[in-house]
């Protein structure tokens, strides 16, 4: 059984446009799992009937809107209904980039007889497949969310944890509309989703400005925000530039640092010390000639809780549309800096990161071929 989740986003601009690409990636990713072969029942559980079409051979569930919704309890009771004795999850976001042979690695990876959670992330899951599946309904309390039901199998019930080959398109997750930018600009993702993307048609030239900077030996880079040793030793093994790495507040969000006002980041004691303007206009560029941060863990320090929507216009530098003057003011200063910057969330600096990697390097050489040509 193959089940993909999707809900919870909605409102106008920016956020409609994250939920039709959610749901047009999540309908690719079903059409993916159904050509892969290994999966008998695909389904799409959604709060409310998709826009697009389902591809043929997937069915539809429909959540309980007079109902809270709970994702461990409703995972577990869409798995039961169904009879299956093992079962493949993603989030809507989850794998936009996603083959079917990464799809096929899950599936195999709980097909034989052992008790077993196959997953892209042991700390922090978008995909994950069970055996037996009844086991996800012993978990207690209730996972609230995907991210840390393979750990709670392991620390609550002892299941053995398996995480398949990370990759960029294992990790990749649309979080934010720069995440949906790094795909546009690539040319990835599937084709409802390179249909949103096409219509959106947004402007990748801050994007673009900032990945050039990756084929730059001359150049220096700063990564800030959550990055992990992973990232560190990608970016050190397949960029040309400087690195300068930030790392700070890992496991944040897990912890409840966010939440509970104790997250503190460097880059926000320095914006606290010097304001966002001299900040960004004067001291980051004596440290880099571009930067990719990961804006949440500052954020959290400075005590702004944006909306949604102000969150995904601050990732794209949109400041006119943000409501929060904290939040305004600070992006203002970034856009205005001397050096490009680009924000996000954690995937920014991740998988995003790594995408706009490839792409860059793709046109590098295709330019060069050409003017050897």
């Amino acid at each position: 059984m193959f089940v993909v989740m999707f809900g919870g986003v909605d409102g106008d601009g920016l956020e409609a446009l994250m939920r039709r690409a959610l749901e047009a990636s999540a309908l690719d990713l079903l059409e993916t799992a159904l050509e892969s072969g290994r999966f008998v029942d695909c389904v799409l559980v959604a709060d409310r009937p998709p826009l697009g079409r389902l591809p043929e051979g997937a069915r539809l569930l429909l959540d309980d809107g007079t109902q809270p919704f709970q994702f461990g309890q409703r995972l577990t009771a869409v798995v039961a209904e169904s009879g299956a004795t093992r079962f493949v999850y993603a989030g809507a976001g989850a794998a936009p980039l996603l083959e079917a042979a990464e799809l096929e690695a899950l599936a195999q990876g709980v097909a034989g007889a052992d008790t077993v959670c196959v997953t892209n992330n042991f700390y922090s899951a978008d995909l994950f497949g069970l055996h037996p599946a009844e086991l996800l309904g012993r978990l207690d309390p209730w996972p609230s969310a995907d991210n840390g039901v393979p750990r709670a199998l392991k620390e609550q019930l002892g299941v053995e944890v398996r995480e398949i080959a990370r990759t960029t398109a294992t990790q990749f997750n649309l979080d934010s509309p720069i995440d949906l930018l790094a795909i546009a600009l690539a040319g990835a993702g599937g084709p409802r989703l390179r249909a949103v993307l096409d219509a959106w048609a947004p402007d990748t030239s801050r994007v673009r400005a900032v990945a050039w900077k990756l084929t730059d030996r001359h150049a220096e880079v700063l990564i800030a925000g959550r990055a992990n040793s992973r990232a560190w030793r990608y970016l050190e093994q397949e960029t040309a530039c400087r690195v300068r790495l930030l790392a700070e507040e890992r496991g944040m969000t897990a912890a409840g640092r966010d939440s509970d006002g104790s997250a503190r980041s460097l880059l926000g004691q320095l914006v606290e010390a010097v304001g966002a303007e001299r900040c960004f206009g004067e001291l980051v560029p004596q440290l880099c000639d571009a930067a990719f941060i990961d804006m949440r863990p500052l954020l959290a320090h400075l005590g702004i809780h944006a909306s949604r929507a102000d969150r995904f216009a601050a990732d794209l530098g949109d400041s006119e549309a943000i409501e929060d003057p904290r939040l305004r003011a600070l992006i203002a200063a970034v856009v205005a800096s001397p050096v490009p910057i680009v924000l996000g969330g954690h995937s920014l600096i991740a998988a995003s990161l790594q995408l706009l990697n490839q792409w860059v390097w793709d046109e590098h050489d295709r330019i060069a071929a050409g003017n050897e040509g």
